[in-house]
């Protein structure tokens, strides 16, 4: 059984649920309640923990790419990956919810010219990519292909 994490803010539990509840309205969110600007196509990601073993949901900014959806881990520029993509890493096979359309993904990390390509349509959508690519440091923020 999938849950909230209890450590998240509020604004993400707010969204988790709205998704669970009303998944049309939560699929363009309002980045206002994050301090950002505008409405963002955002998808629910339902992935197991490594450690616990239990299945967490999140909600994440994404790109559709072909057959693809593309997502960011970019933990607001934080020099550390999110626990999601280690997560992932560990166990590539999740669900993603899509408005009201839920999938079976297996997740990968872009690396070389698909990356680069795909970081720049994400961060097209999202401008503030940039800047936390650049508070990230070393960290390469990775961008994670969901394959349908």
């Amino acid at each position: 059984m999938s849950s909230i994490p209890a450590d998240l803010p509020d604004w993400i539990s707010s969204h988790i649920e709205l998704y669970l509840t009303d998944p049309e309205k939560a699929h363009m969110w309002d980045a206002s309640a994050a301090g950002g600007t505008g409405m963002l196509p955002c998808l629910l990601l339902t992935s197991r923990g490594r450690k616990s073993g239990e299945e967490r949901m999140l909600p994440l900014i994404y790109k559709k790419v072909g057959d693809d959806y593309i997502i960011v881990a970019s933990k607001g520029g934080f020099p550390t990956h999110p626990a999601w993509y280690l997560n992932l890493v560990a166990t590539p096979d999740c669900e993603i919810r899509v408005g009201p359309e839920i999938h079976k993904a297996r997740a990968r990390t872009a690396e070389g010219e698909e990356r680069t390509r795909l970081w720049g349509e994400l961060a097209e959508i999202y401008p503030p990519y940039n800047d936390y690519q650049t508070s990230a440091g070393d960290r390469e923020i990775p961008v994670v292909v969901l394959e349908v």
